[in-house]
């Protein structure tokens, strides 16, 4: 999931980057000091919900002290906790990204870019434009009711474990372990890889 920044060349023919270039580019890869990792999920069942999702991997990446990593494949999920075809199904995916943000900021930005894409939270389990959830945020464990770390549920959802394996078949789920052992134990009845469907990882 990285990717390999190398500052120096050994090259005598090729011109050195300026210090300033190289400012830039460290800054915009490691968002400045320390970086944490963390993982979104997203998701949509309401309007043009693969555009919906392109619009919050955008978003995210336009958040200062946020760099986007990484974007799954498209799955297709049978909404959760309601009577089956009561909802259009939802498009989910996962976004794996540095941020120097502390949880508490990485949340409120969350909320924004919802309410951007006009998410309305009328009741539990209901149709929404857009969905974005922290899943995980480095080790960090929380019991903290406004954001509890990891996400509550991700161990038991197939449609946040299945994507997240795709982008980091060794991903450890805080306090519940290997993604891919977690993924194994649930079940993906309506959860369908959309492999016609595609993310773009902002440049």
């Amino acid at each position: 999931m990285t990717r390999p920044f190398v500052q120096g060349h050994s090259d005598p023919t090729v011109q050195p980057v300026p210090a300033s270039v190289v400012e830039k580019v460290d800054a915009a890869d490691t968002t400045l000091q320390n970086p944490k990792w963390a993982v979104i999920s997203i998701g949509s069942n309401l309007g043009n919900r693969l555009e919906t999702l392109q619009g919050a991997v955008d978003a995210l990446e336009d958040t200062p002290g946020v760099r986007v990593k990484a974007v799954s494949p498209v799955y297709e999920t049978e909404p959760w906790g309601v009577e089956p075809g009561s909802q259009p199904s939802y498009f989910n995916a996962v976004v794996a990204l540095k941020t120097t943000l502390p949880p508490s900021s990485l949340l409120e930005r969350a909320h924004a870019v919802e309410e951007a894409f006009h998410r309305v939270r009328d009741e539990r389990w209901g149709p929404r434009t857009l969905d974005v959830d922290i899943v995980a945020y480095a080790d960090v464990t929380s019991d903290d009711p406004q954001l509890t770390l990891p996400h509550p549920r991700a161990h038991e959802r197939a449609f946040v474990l299945a994507p997240w394996h795709d982008v980091d078949p060794a991903a450890q789920l805080p306090g519940r372990g290997a993604v891919a052992e977690l993924l194994a134990a649930v079940t993906r009845e309506g959860v369908a890889p959309r492999t016609d469907l595609e993310l773009r990882l902002p440049e």
